[in-house]
């Protein structure tokens, strides 16, 4: 990078922290931000369909040599639109955690407040993460088959057709959902295996997720290079809610609840020629058979220099 960095900062305007918000007030605050850190900034405050091809022009300009980087604001949704892109360029991106929940900069330890997470693309270090793809769609955290995705499409339909808050959404499609309980019987072929299951839920990790309480949902790497795939074993809404409940308290007992499958590739074929399929929170249609792939080190993301880089 040249002594004072260059960066695309794409700002989406429907993530959780930004949705509602002055922009004008986040714009000064952002500007400030990245003056303070002597990074030259150009902001785009885009809607979320529009992120995928300002992505594409500013990666472009990269290969010109107009630009260093790209930076994200948003959450997962938006982060997975730009990593789909950057996957194996080598390009770096950062990272403003602006969204809900934010599970992949928490897991990667990126600071929550702008001008932390500034001043960390400011010091130009970069590390090498792994992605997960499917069929050739990106994810950063997961993907998975089953229950979820069928109520991620329903919360959003009650959001857009009642106007419920996303947690009210989210119960009352809770409800609807668990009522009509999808039970997907499927093949997975990994490792030279085929293993065909039947299970109400099934949920591809980039990585490994913790399963004890203290950690739940968290995963300590992001470079092993494998994908985790979790197979749920209960059969019925009645034990799916028991088993909900047991993870919450952190009593999983893994052989019992759950069949866990680390590999690096496998495939997942159904009956059904479409398959409704989750993606970092976000719901789309993918053919049979489901390609999961793991892809080692293809996200080049700005961190902070860990021990082992220091050494």
């Amino acid at each position: 990078m040249s002594s004072r960095p260059r960066v695309a900062v794409l700002l989406n305007v429907s993530a959780g922290m930004l949705e509602g918000q002055c922009s004008d007030t986040l714009r000064a605050a952002l500007t400030a931000a990245f003056e303070q850190h002597r990074v030259s900034a150009a902001l785009e405050f885009l809607t979320g369909p529009e992120l995928h091809k300002a992505s594409q022009r500013a990666a472009h300009r990269i290969k010109d040599q107009e630009l260093d980087a790209i930076v994200v604001g948003g959450g997962d949704g938006s982060i997975r639109t730009v990593a789909h892109v950057l996957a194996g360029t080598d390009i770096p991106l950062g990272i403003l955690p602006l969204g809900t929940l934010n599970h992949f900069a928490r897991d990667l330890g990126i600071p929550t407040t702008i001008d932390e997470a500034v001043a960390l693309i400011a010091a130009g270090q970069t590390r090498l993460f792994d992605v997960g793809e499917v069929n050739g769609e990106t994810f950063i955290n997961n993907s998975s088959i089953g229950l979820y995705p069928y109520l991620v499409r329903e919360r959003e339909r009650r959001r857009r057709r009642e106007g419920l808050s996303k947690l009210s959404a989210l119960i009352v499609s809770g409800f609807r959902v668990l009522r009509h309980l999808p039970l997907r019987r499927l093949s997975i072929a990994a490792e030279g295996l085929v293993e065909p299951c039947r299970s109400p839920i099934v949920f591809i990790g980039n990585n490994e997720y913790a399963l004890t309480a203290s950690v739940f949902g968290r995963r300590g790497r992001l470079d092993s290079g494998e994908l985790c795939i979790y197979i749920t074993r209960a059969q019925s809404r009645l034990a799916l809610l028991w088993l909900a409940a047991l993870a919450v308290m952190g009593r999983l007992e893994l052989k019992r609840d759950l069949r866990i499958m680390r590999v690096s590739k496998a495939e997942i074929r159904s009956r059904a020629g479409r398959i409704l399929v989750a993606l970092d929170g976000e719901v789309g249609v993918l053919r049979s058979p489901l390609c999961y792939r793991s892809r080692p080190g293809a996200l080049r993301v700005f961190m902070a220099p860990t021990q082992e880089d220091d050494e």
